[in-house]
């Protein structure tokens, strides 16, 4: 299967103060279409940053990255953004929803900086809400959604646009072993549809979720090994994508 991620010889350089400081030490690594991998490491080992540069949140000191084929190891910050856009969806331990917006205008926002058209955006919000089983609370604000649901709304906004990539960062981080489950069991689903899922964890037991586990030290990748999944308990119907006429279309 073709890679989705290539990351080859990647550095990345900060200077704090008069130190220079090598987060990434010439990473290589692949990830192919519809992998779903975990990512992990002490603070300090560089998978955050490693995480960053896959997102297209921030550029590689030396190194090529390609994704989905095409190089954005140098593109600017306008580029980049249109990359995000079109390419990734974002998964945070924090949620980061807007406080004072109900489930479906969270889940609408990606839709609304694309152009997409309003019937479009309620549409397509509407259908990503009910397949992480939350048709009944799209005009919950997050202030009446529990942890839990509050996170089947983040996943629900990064996969409302049809990414190729989900990133998710700790995503579980504020969940009690249930709900972690359960929200592997989606990451699980979208994998098994051709969606790639990349999850940055420092807890085995998460990442015992994923076919794949990566280990980063110092800046550098020092394991990469292939596991058969736990499987998680699939509590929450996952639908096929709803075909919408004229989704890429703008307003």
């Amino acid at each position: 299967m073709a890679a989705l991620i290539e990351l080859r010889k990647i550095e990345k350089m900060y200077r704090m103060g008069d130190v220079d400081v090598r987060a990434l030490r010439g990473v290589d690594l692949d990830v192919e279409e519809g992998g779903f991998v975990a990512i992990m490491g002490s603070s300090g080992s560089g998978k955050s940053t490693m995480m960053n540069i896959i997102g297209c949140l921030d550029r590689p000191t030396a190194g090529t990255y390609r994704l989905a084929g095409r190089d954005v190891s140098n593109l600017d910050k306008s580029e980049l953004a249109i990359v995000r856009n079109r390419t990734i969806g974002f998964v945070f331990q924090s949620f980061n929803l807007l406080s004072r917006t109900s489930a479906q205008e969270n889940v609408e926002l990606p839709l609304l900086y694309a152009g997409v058209s309003g019937r479009d955006r309620t549409q397509r919000a509407r259908h990503a809400l009910e397949r992480v089983g939350l048709g009944s609370r799209m005009d919950h604000h997050p202030s009446q959604l529990s942890g839990g649901q509050q996170q089947r709304v983040a996943i629900a906004r990064a996969m409302v646009s049809q990414p190729r990539l989900i990133l998710a960062d700790e995503p579980t981080g504020n969940l009690d072993s249930r709900m972690t489950v359960e929200i592997m069991a989606i990451f699980q689903e979208l994998g098994a549809e051709g969606i790639t899922v990349a999850l940055v964890t420092h807890e085995p037991d998460v990442a015992a979720f994923a076919a794949r586990v990566v280990v980063m030290r110092d800046g550098l990748l020092v394991s990469d090994e292939r596991q058969v999944p736990k499987p998680a308990k699939q509590v929450l119907p996952i639908e096929p994508p709803l075909a919408v006429d004229g989704a890429s279309g703008t307003a």
